[in-house]
């Protein structure tokens, strides 16, 4: 039985019919106890979840209906449900006096944001208590590490829900093992057991698969079983299954070569690296916090050597090679975006190209700067945007561009995926093209192939690919290739 009610009830009817892909979602998820929606990136995961709501509201006994999203998507979903029904939701923030009045009052639909489950995690107990609220969380790897306290808080209060979804186009968000914690808020582990530790050491993509193919078989056999487990509750459509037509995605390397100078500086700080990530005559795992922001240092020279040396005087080779596509995509009238993992790159970039019509976005700009920047680009008078995928790879559509450019990568496949995926959407038009800007001989070809063994992983234990046709691709050579490329140079040095 539904605990409050109210006098007069919102119009709980969507304006829109939903898409047949994704009303069959909203039909084997409405009932359920406990759902994922693992649709890519670009197929309408909102508007699924709006409808999931509307239902729990109408027809079951469910108060409210809670989303819980990125703080920088808060004014996206504000916006859908604008767009999609006639309910305004209440919002939950960092304001303690509106929050009283949220969590006293009668509020059918409550949007908020990750941080403020923490903040407010024991008034959240009470209002649990007091009605009977479905939960739906949006980008739901950001639970991806059991052991963060954001991520306890979430295992904590899940009883008290009396629906939980979870939606992510990207379950896997960089290593397998990271839909565990995910999946654990809905089912507290029933599908994929209560031990974090032994569900990593069998779904670890690491360098000791490079050599051991006993190792690679039982990898290989259980990350295939993954999907199959958790099956029964979730629902996942992709762009390549047919339900949708999009334009092709085209990818593109772009080689780079070094300069002198930034070779030199290279070349100094893999010789630093080489004592600080080699033990035993193996690189020590790369998803090591540590050591990932060692392995970063050499993605920075290879970027913009002016990153870790502000005497650095020289340009970057990248900078010519960047230069020569945005004046080509430009010539022929269409947008790009640049992505880069490194603010300092942005700011620069946005200086350098300010009179051809750029925008920037960053996580040091306001949210109401980054909106503003959306706005622009989405006129004639701005060709180029500039922006880390940590702050813009999520919620946007910006499919006014045909062309991404990364100028640098990370070690995040969610990031990767997730960047280019912003002009790859529904309303897209054109052939998308995925300019990759690789320094050859650089660290940039062992995240190229890092980042393609990661997602061939993931699209196993998502269910996108069979474990034959994984097989067929697999690739676990960069556990060489980084061994290369830090001692690339030993044997001339030793000479």
């Amino acid at each position: 039985m539904k605990k409050i009610h109210l006098l007069k009830e919102p119009n709980l009817m969507a304006k829109y019919n939903a898409f047949p892909y994704q009303q069959e979602a909203f039909e084997a998820v409405k009932d359920l106890k406990y759902a994922a929606i693992f649709h890519e990136q670009g197929l309408g995961k909102t508007k699924i979840a709006i409808d999931v709501l509307l239902y729990w509201l109408q027809n079951t006994e469910i108060d409210t209906a809670l989303i819980v999203t990125k703080k920088q998507l808060v004014q996206n979903w504000m916006q859908e449900f604008k767009m999609h029904t006639s309910i305004k939701p209440s919002v939950l923030d960092t304001d303690k006096q509106s929050n009283y009045y949220v969590f006293s009052g009668p509020a059918r639909v409550v949007v908020t944001n990750f941080e403020l489950l923490v903040s407010e995690k024991e008034r959240f107990k009470l209002y649990l208590k007091t009605r009977n609220v479905g939960i739906i969380i949006d980008e739901s790897a950001k639970l991806k590490n059991p052991n963060a306290n954001l991520t306890k808080t979430f295992f904590e209060l899940s009883p008290l829900f009396q629906r939980r979804i979870i939606m992510t186009g990207t379950p896997v968000a960089n290593r397998p093992y990271d839909i565990w914690s995910q999946i654990y808020f809905l089912d507290q582990g029933k599908s994929l057991g209560t031990n974090f530790n032994e569900f990593k050491h069998q779904t670890d993509l690491s360098n000791k698969l490079v050599s051991d193919s006993e190792l690679q078989d039982a990898f290989e056999h259980s990350v295939s079983t993954i999907y199959k487990k958790v099956a029964p509750f979730s629902v996942r459509e992709t762009k390549n299954s047919g339900i949708i037509e999009l334009p092709d995605k085209v990818y593109i390397r772009e080689d780079a070569y070094f300069t002198k100078e930034q070779e030199m500086l290279y070349d100094q700080i893999c010789q630093e690296l080489r004592v600080e990530v080699w033990k035993d005559g193996q690189v020590v795992e790369d998803d090591s916090s540590a050591i990932v922001k060692r392995l970063l240092r050499l993605v920075q020279v290879a970027s913009n050597p002016r990153l870790i040396d502000e005497s650095y005087r020289g340009k970057s080779a990248k900078e010519g090679v960047l230069d020569s596509l945005i004046q080509k995509i430009l010539s022929e009238g269409e947008k790009c975006i640049v992505w880069t993992n490194f603010i300092e790159n942005v700011e620069s970039f946005a200086n350098t190209y300010s009179e051809l019509g750029c925008v920037k976005i960053h996580g040091g700009m306001k949210i109401s700067d980054r909106n503003q920047s959306v706005e622009r680009f989405q006129t004639d008078n701005y060709k180029i945007m500039f922006a880390t995928p940590a702050s813009a790879k999520e919620g946007l559509t910006l499919t006014m561009a045909n062309h991404v450019i990364f100028y640098d990568r990370g070690f995040s496949l969610d990031d990767y995926l997730q960047a280019q995926d912003r002009i790859h959407r529904i309303s897209q038009k054109k052939t998308c093209f995925i300019h990759n800007i690789i320094m050859n001989g650089s660290i940039d070809e062992w995240v190229d192939v890092l980042l393609k063994s990661k997602q061939n992983a993931a699209s196993l234990a998502q269910g996108d690919m069979t474990l034959s046709d994984y097989q067929k691709k697999a690739d676990y050579s960069f556990g060489d290739i980084i061994k290369e490329i830090l001692f690339s140079n030993q044997e001339e040095d030793d000479e």
